[in-house]
């Protein structure tokens, strides 16, 4: 004899709610305990963090010894790599914020990431462009640099934002000085530029070129003194190519905003902050030595935007505390435990399967509530 089984026409809401409360728990349960787990590269990341920190306290030194000042208000951490609103050195307007928040040291581990994903590996060759504008930005690339064993080619603009390396008697070529000599860091600019409008210096004082010159000659550094934007940029190509040899340039940074760098205020922002793939599309894409590198299919690792960088890291931004080495989530990150996310994800079939497919969830309705549904349809 062949048993006859009894069951609704459709779903009834007390099982579509029983569906969705089991759901929610498991939601709930997977967010509640999360595992903290240490992302790609960590040795790596703390070993750059804490070399970019070493450096950022050599400058500190060099400064005190020189008898420079350091304003408190200003540079409330006291790093020594926040300068001043306007010199005859400055090149353009700038915000203190954000000069605050590139002298956290773990901007290394975050440089060190973008390049880890581009594929520099021991010995290759890597461009870089700097500017006078984010001294500290500059030490934590040379420190990721420097931990990665990279071949780094770098040129750099010594003119500065507002809040930048902008004292005359200590620009950013002054304080690498400073860190070859303290043997922190392998290596220096290969060239380097007055910076400012078409990297030329234009707009700045007669007085404000003649100190930027003087301070690339103090530092035995080879001058570029190109006639256009143009031709600054075609310069650096050949500088980083003749430089890499047979070697391939695996990547490009980009520090801060140099004109023959990233174009104009147009170009800076064509391509977002991090790592960059492929060159941006569109119109009115703006000639740089990031675009240059990008249509070779180099990646560019362009570091601009602090606040959104240090965000999307987990870093602190112009906080009140000391940063940490090793704080933020480019070093440690709390993820979904996938153990109980499969859990929870069988659990919610179970249930399905039991108010939908079997009888099991009618009989627990059923015995929970004695109203009387729809007209049961017979199956045999």
């Amino acid at each position: 004899m062949k048993r006859v089984y009894w069951r609704p026409p459709g779903v009834s809401r007390s099982a579509l709610a029983m569906i969705a409360l089991a759901a929610v728990a498991a939601l709930v349960i997977v967010e509640r305990f999360p595992v903290v787990r240490k992302q790609s590269w960590h040795t790596e990341k703390i070993r750059a963090a804490r070399l970019s920190y070493d450096a950022m306290r050599a400058i500190k030194a060099e400064r005190i010894k020189r008898g420079l000042v350091i304003d408190p208000e200003v540079d409330p951490h006291q790093t020594g790599l926040i300068g001043f609103s306007l010199t005859p050195i400055t090149s353009n307007t700038g915000y203190i914020s954000a000069k605050r928040a590139s002298t956290n040291p773990n901007f290394a581990a975050v440089i060190l990431h973008f390049l880890k994903r581009a594929g520099v590996e021991r010995g290759d060759a890597v461009a870089v462009g700097l500017s006078g504008s984010f001294p500290a930005l500059s030490v934590s690339t040379f420190a990721a640099l420097q931990v990665l064993e990279a071949n780094a080619i770098v040129i750099a603009s010594v003119s500065g934002s507002e809040w930048g390396a902008n004292d005359p008697t200590y620009t950013w070529l002054d304080m690498e000085r400073t860190l070859f000599e303290n043997k922190l860091f392998s290596y220096r600019s290969a060239a380097a530029s007055r910076g400012g409008i078409d990297d030329r210096g234009m707009g700045m004082s007669k007085e404000g070129r003649a100190l930027i010159d003087a301070a690339i000659a103090r530092n035995n550094v080879e001058r570029f003194d190109s006639t256009s934007l143009v031709d600054a940029i075609e310069r650096r190509m050949s500088l980083y190519d003749a430089r890499a040899g047979e070697k391939p340039i695996k990547a490009y940074v980009n520090v801060g905003g140099g004109s023959a760098s990233v174009g104009t205020h147009v170009g800076k922002k064509q391509f977002r902050p991090g790592l960059n793939s492929e060159p941006p599309r569109g119109e009115g894409i703006v000639d740089s030595v990031m675009l240059r590198f990008a249509e070779r299919g180099v990646p560019v690792v362009h570091v601009s935007n602090i606040a959104q960088i240090a965000k999307s890291n987990g870093l602190r931004a112009d906080s009140e505390q000391d940063p940490r080495i090793g704080e933020g989530s480019v070093f440690i990150k709390a993820e979904p435990n996938r153990l109980l996310a499969g859990l929870g994800v069988g659990i919610i079939l179970a249930v399905m399967l039991a108010f939908i497919r079997l009888d099991v969830g009618v009989r627990i309705l059923r015995s929970r509530k004695k109203e009387s549904v729809k007209q049961p349809q017979q199956m045999v």
